[in-house]
């Protein structure tokens, strides 16, 4: 895997939306942020554009703006203002070469799994973490620290709580993942998620009990469960049940597509759409431990 290299002080970090639309007002607590560590701060030039009714401007604008910000020396990183919807409609159609040349973190988390997928199968890591959007929030300081230990090149361990329903064990190997919905959008493509020999996180936000079911299990029938070395379960938000009960919670869910093989399993990580979101390396090498009182990711 190619890694980028540490941002230092006076390096310039782009901020760009490649899907929901985005105002000034939701990205200038983070400017101001980065700005106190001492970065300088680019916007895309149609960061805030109007020309879609829900997306950040036109495919084609915001490929452009991405594609810009991917291609500019004089920018050492990118972070994504907001997830929502539109990072699949033009990842394909993105040049990734100048990457390999001169690495850069791209940065974000829900939908923008769409772009560290397709990154991680070229074989260059990126920054599952918290985005711009959500640098207002007092509850997000933790996600937001998180975020610039992993940009300024420190070392990293992420903490969970225990739980009953973990499975207990200890593994290592590539950490990849993120939104659920997302990482089964992408079987079939050309960012088809590779989960053989590593460590899967999953997350997802506002969706029945059955629905989470499904993709868990479409993950299962497509293979991409039964070579894992371990299992991450993230934040699991706003998870409703439908009038026809289901009668099995997300702990249950997981354990029940898992249960033939034998790698950990640990749940509540703090990762996904809830605070703290810690900040991690996709596709980077971790060690995960996993008890029923206490569980740890360290890359």
């Amino acid at each position: 895997m190619i890694t980028p290299p540490p941002l230092l002080p006076g390096d310039t970090i782009g901020i760009v939306a490649p899907g929901r639309k985005v105002t000034p007002k939701d990205v200038e607590d983070a400017v101001s942020i980065f700005q106190a560590w001492g970065l300088n701060v680019v916007a895309a030039p149609r960061l805030f554009s109007n020309d879609h009714p829900y997306l950040a401007g036109t495919d084609q604008q915001r490929l452009h703006d991405l594609q810009r910000m991917i291609d500019d020396p004089a920018i050492a990183a990118v972070i994504c203002a907001r997830g929502g919807y539109g990072s699949s409609r033009f990842i394909d159609a993105l040049n990734y070469a100048s990457l390999r040349d001169q690495p850069k973190w791209i940065i974000g988390f829900s939908d923008v799994t769409a772009i560290h997928l397709k990154l991680y199968s070229l074989g260059i890591e990126s920054i599952h973490g918290t985005m711009p959007i959500l640098f207002s929030m007092k509850e997000a300081k933790p996600s937001v620290e998180s975020l610039k230990r992993i940009l300024f090149g420190e070392q990293q361990i992420i903490m969970a709580d225990g739980d009953s329903f973990n499975r207990s064990g200890e593994c290592t190997g590539g950490v990849v993942g993120g939104n659920l919905s997302l990482l089964v959008d992408s079987l079939g493509t050309s960012s088809e998620l590779n989960t053989e020999g590593r460590i899967l996180v999953i997350e997802e936000i506002d969706e029945y009990r059955y629905k989470v079911d499904r993709m868990i299990n479409h993950l299962k029938r497509a293979g991409k469960l039964n070579t894992l070395m371990g299992l991450i379960v993230g934040h699991m938000t706003d998870i409703k049940d439908s009038s026809l009960p289901f009668g099995e919670d997300v702990k249950e869910i997981v354990l029940q597509h898992t249960k033939e093989f034998s790698y950990p399993v640990a749940f509540n990580f703090p990762i996904g759409h809830e605070n703290p979101n810690m900040a991690w390396r996709h596709g980077a090498t971790g060690t995960l431990k996993v008890t029923a009182e206490k569980s740890s990711l360290t890359f």
